[in-house]
């Protein structure tokens, strides 16, 4: 481990079960959910709900791999340490550096997005200045104490989950009571209807993975947590158990709702399905409502990337793969230097908005679901690493096993292949290969030339204390 310095280089462990659990929600429920879920459906009709069960399967076992890692080993850098430890230096930074990347550019792509939504009510005002205002917003929330920012995380994913729930509630009721939406008879019908319940067949689901997985992304930050979780060894276990669940029941049922709801080749064709449901509900001004629950999510996003991007950057920092001015932390236990590089990033991020507005989402969608499939994978592997070396040294488990390893971890790592082949059958699956493999190229040579000593040996993670 680098040596420490005069400055504060402790962060402090203020986060509750409750905070844990939110900021996770609140960076895997977003766009995917109250935009993307549009491209999903027309990808794969009703069938959708089967790739969003499938991989939110797939996303409890990365979610279970992680939890054991990070009981085991409550540091900040979470996944990014574990591969430095499990894989080789090399592979830590790689992680690490991918993960922190993927968080910075989908914080741009939130931020042109508040000023997307500010645009409705203030259409004569500059975009860029709603965009400064979110920036400098969340970028001062991100200075306070961790328990203030897991506060604030957990009212801004609040009104995220209300929403789903209000919808699948009201749902239900036009549902049941027979109300019509938009001029479309809500019923269980409308699942077989329009081509049946598999349009395009088991190819249409196959295809819809892509999506879906990049709309699960982010959940992982649940990880990152656990060097400032209060009590880490019951807190991760017990988030780790709940959230993936609830997030798979949140878009499975508010998918599923919609779906009864209206003709799946109509969801989204005429804007937000969030905005069709609720304006069936006959709710006044719901444009303006949606619109001010999507600004919202777009904040909290912002708000958790923040956090999962300047704490796996001091965890780099710790394992010698970034400066060691990455560790210093403000009296309130906050790592400065990480969030003033975020801020930096997203002031790029504003200029290259300009530049290429309608390029600019592609990007980072190629990125985050090539970066998301990367940790994942890195996730897994590194778990697999850890369990062969305790069976070897016959270490007993420091509880939350992994269920059915090495099983159920080989399977799930097939399914991240399968996952990545599948995008080289589309024009923005092709992109994001590209640009996955030109970052990787880029990251192996910056660890080739400017990571030295530390950076290049193994590290240690601290052990969790023996029960009796």
């Amino acid at each position: 481990m680098p040596s420490t310095t005069p400055h504060h280089t402790d962060l402090k462990r203020g986060l509750t079960l409750r905070h844990i659990r939110f900021i996770a929600l609140g960076s895997a429920i977003g766009t995917g959910l109250f935009y993307g879920s549009s491209e999903t459906i027309q990808a794969a009709g009703p069938a959708v709900l089967i790739a969003y069960i499938i991989a939110g399967c797939a996303v409890f076992l990365v979610m279970r791999a992680l939890g054991e890692m990070a009981v085991r080993h409550p540091v900040a850098g979470s996944f990014a340490q574990y591969a430095g430890r499990y894989l080789g230096p090399r592979m830590g930074f790689l992680t690490g550096w991918t993960f922190a990347f993927e968080m910075i550019i989908v914080a741009i792509a939130d931020m042109t997005a508040v000023s997307m939504y500010m645009g409705l009510w203030f259409p004569d005002t500059p975009g860029w200045i709603w965009m400064i205002a979110a920036m400098l917003l969340i970028g001062g929330l991100n200075l306070l104490r961790v328990g203030v920012f897991g506060e604030l995380e957990f009212w801004f994913t609040l009104i995220k989950v209300s929403t789903i729930v209000a919808m699948i509630a009201g749902g239900l009721y036009l549902i049941v009571f027979g109300v019509s939406t938009g001029g479309y008879q809500p019923g269980v019908n409308n699942l077989v209807d329009h081509g049946g319940f598999a349009p395009f067949g088991v190819w249409g689901i196959v295809m819809s993975l892509g999506i879906v997985v990049f709309s699960f992304g982010g959940v992982e930050t649940l990880g990152v947590t656990a060097g400032e979780a209060g009590d880490p060894q019951r807190a991760i276990p017990k988030a780790v158990n709940t959230v993936p669940v609830r997030i798979l029941l949140f878009y499975v049922l508010s998918l599923g709702v919609m779906l009864c709801l209206l003709p799946w080749d109509r969801i989204g064709s005429e804007g937000s399905p969030f905005v069709q449901v609720f304006a069936g509900l006959g709710i006044p001004f719901a444009e303006h409502l949606i619109n001010a629950v999507v600004l919202t999510a777009a904040l909290s996003a912002m708000n958790s990337i923040f956090y999962a991007a300047s704490r796996t950057m001091y965890g780099l920092a710790e394992q010698g793969h970034a400066p060691q001015a990455f560790t210093w932390v403000s009296r309130f236990g906050i790592p400065v230097w990480p969030v003033a590089i975020i801020m930096a990033c997203l002031i790029a991020g504003l200029g290259l908005f300009l530049w290429i507005p309608e390029q600019l989402f592609l990007v980072v969608a190629s990125i985050a679901t090539f970066a998301t499939l990367f940790t994942w994978s890195s996730i897994l592997l590194s778990h697999h690493r850890m369990r062969l070396q305790m069976r070897r040294e016959a270490t007993p488990s420091a509880g939350f096993a992994f269920p059915g390893w090495p099983v159920l971890n080989y399977i799930t790592l097939g399914f991240m292949a399968l996952v990545t082949v599948i995008l080289a059958f589309t024009g923005p699956g092709r992109t994001a290969l590209a640009v996955g493999a030109v970052w990787l190229l880029l990251m192996l040579a910056a660890y080739q030339f400017l990571v030295k000593d530390e950076g290049r040996k193994p590290i240690e993670l601290p052990e969790p204390a023996r029960e009796a």
